[in-house]
């Protein structure tokens, strides 16, 4: 390794069996992954991460196990869907983080700049829209 990358522009494949690989970030690629362009991303686990500043705009749930959602910087509000109502989640320290369960419908709410890390279960995610 020559020098050093970063996860918002480089996603990292941790595959079953302990090896990993770097994976490029475009425009397009959630697109891709939506289309069945990534399947190496189906075993295993996608580490990840996004900056945003406004709550996000849909709901998603991960149906092959639970995910990691570690704050990096800022400070948002998760907020997972569970049978007896919403549950929701401060994160404001770096390094705060919270394991969705597997199958329970999340999303993140935050006003200021934020980024998050994100180590997700291969296989699909799912998503919905979030209602006004």
């Amino acid at each position: 390794m020559n020098s050093a990358k970063d996860i918002i522009s480089t996603y990292i494949h941790f595959r079953d069996g302990g090896q990993a690989s770097e994976i490029p970030v475009s425009a397009s690629f959630w697109e891709e992954v939506a289309t069945g362009k990534h399947p190496e991303i189906d075993r295993g686990r996608l580490m990840s991460a996004f900056t945003f500043s406004e709550p996000w705009q849909t709901w998603e749930r991960h149906p092959a196990g639970e995910e990691l959602v570690m704050l990096l910087s800022g400070a948002a509000t998760l907020v997972l869907e569970e049978a007896d109502g919403e549950r929701t989640i401060s994160l404001s320290e770096p390094g705060s983080f919270v394991l969705v369960p597997q199958n329970v419908w999340h999303t993140a709410r935050t006003s200021v700049p934020t980024k998050m890390l994100f180590l997700t279960p291969g296989e699909s995610t799912e998503n919905r829209p979030v209602e006004p």
